[in-house]
């Protein structure tokens, strides 16, 4: 068992003493005080929060140990597919020490297919400055946005594919096992392409 599980229980059941937790619901005894009820509050997003790291590395595990991690990952937790990837995909871009705990998950997701200096310019600002995801997310995206009005010859393209199940099923393999997202691995392959077309 992971050494924080017994911890995160263990103050769960001090601030809640009587109440009872069940897997769907939690029933809190009257009287909690204020304090109290703002200590649960914590640690139940600590847990939930914490559980996304836990899916990715578990995930991670899953790929260098076992075939079909994902088959058997989905059939295990429930969860779909793309949710599982992301989790895995942010555990990945995030190596365990360069894991905020100040920050949740969700903010290490918001800037996971950034490069990792980017990376660690963001969330030193976020951690520093207390920003909320959304805050942060705004942050990346202004940034982002003046630095595109500066490319002078910059230019937004839509493309869009339809494509068989089971070929997008081997494009997000291939994108997973470059530890890229989809549309990063997609581009990275036209540019690849169109390299080898005009050296050919």
């Amino acid at each position: 068992m992971h050494p924080a599980l017994p911890k995160l229980s263990e103050k769960l059941s001090k601030a809640v003493e009587k109440s009872i937790a069940r897997r769907t619901t939690l029933e809190l005894t009257s009287g909690i005080s204020l304090d109290d009820w703002q200590k649960i509050g914590r640690q139940l997003f600590v847990a939930a929060d914490s559980s996304a790291w836990w899916l990715g590395d578990w995930l991670i595990y899953g790929r260098t140990m076992y075939p079909d991690r994902y088959q058997r990952a989905i059939e295990e937790t429930h969860l779909d597919y793309q949710t599982l990837r992301n989790y895995a995909w942010v555990a990945r871009r995030f190596a365990p020490p360069r894991r905020r705990p100040a920050l949740s998950f969700q903010h290490h997701a918001e800037l996971a297919s950034l490069p990792e200096n980017e990376q660690e310019y963001w969330l030193d600002r976020a951690e520093r400055l207390s920003w909320s995801r959304n805050f942060l997310r705004s942050r990346v995206k202004a940034a982002r946005q003046a630095g595109e009005q500066t490319e002078q010859h910059a230019i937004s393209m839509r493309v869009e594919v339809n494509v068989s199940r089971d070929r997008r099923q081997r494009w997000v393999q291939a994108a997973d096992d470059a530890d890229q997202d989809l549309q990063s691995w997609a581009m990275s392959m036209l540019d690849h392409a169109a390299a080898a077309v005009l050296t050919g």
